[in-house]
């Protein structure tokens, strides 16, 4: 039986990046975690910031994967939307190697970890866009920019999500999903 070294190569790499962070994590580690030698590493990736990018993306395609699995088109727009963006920032949240990203971000700021993050949101966003302008062709919601209004979108599910509970108890998916219909779909004027 063959064994798919670079893809040996990926996985421990993905492991100890996701245990000792982009900074921290060396060639070295990978190699030994891997059981190749170092020089095996280089015959697939010509530096650890080509590893990571290539882990990164890998990450992003799961993540992508996961919003489809729930996506339903016979779904409204406003319910689907709801349902992704739980599925998109629930896998954010829970993957060992965006938690220790953002971690790193926060405590030492290290720029590869820093641009990780903002590619992995920039995508959510992109990913989110392309449903804005499906509902837009449907004719399910008004004339709107769909960068835009993914943007906003994104943040506001953050904001309530995520950054509402540095201060307060944490809202339940439910009452996340019935505010987001509230702001977005019926709006605030009477």
């Amino acid at each position: 039986m063959s064994v798919d070294r670079r893809k040996l190569i990926v996985e421990a790499a993905s492991h100890s990046f996701a245990r000792f962070g982009y900074k921290a994590t060396t060639m070295d580690q990978v190699a030994k975690i891997a059981n190749v030698g170092k020089g095996t590493i280089y015959t697939f990736f010509t530096n650890k910031e080509e590893l990571f990018d290539e882990i990164m993306r890998n990450l992003i395609q799961d993540m992508k994967h996961a919003a489809e699995e729930v996506y339903d088109e016979n779904v409204p727009f406003f319910d689907n939307l709801n349902t992704i963006l739980y599925k998109m920032l629930d896998y954010r949240s829970t993957h060992e190697l965006v938690l220790k990203l953002s971690h790193e971000v926060k405590d030492m700021g290290t720029l590869m970890a820093q641009e990780a993050i903002a590619a992995l949101e920039n995508e959510v966003v992109r990913y989110i866009e392309r449903k804005v302008q499906r509902a837009l062709d449907q004719g399910e919601i008004k004339p709107c920019d769909p960068y835009m209004t993914a943007y906003v979108v994104v943040k506001l599910y953050l904001a309530l999500a995520s950054d509402w509970t540095t201060n307060h108890e944490p809202l339940s998916k439910q009452t996340i999903a019935d505010l987001f219909r509230l702001y977005l779909k019926e709006g605030l004027a009477t």
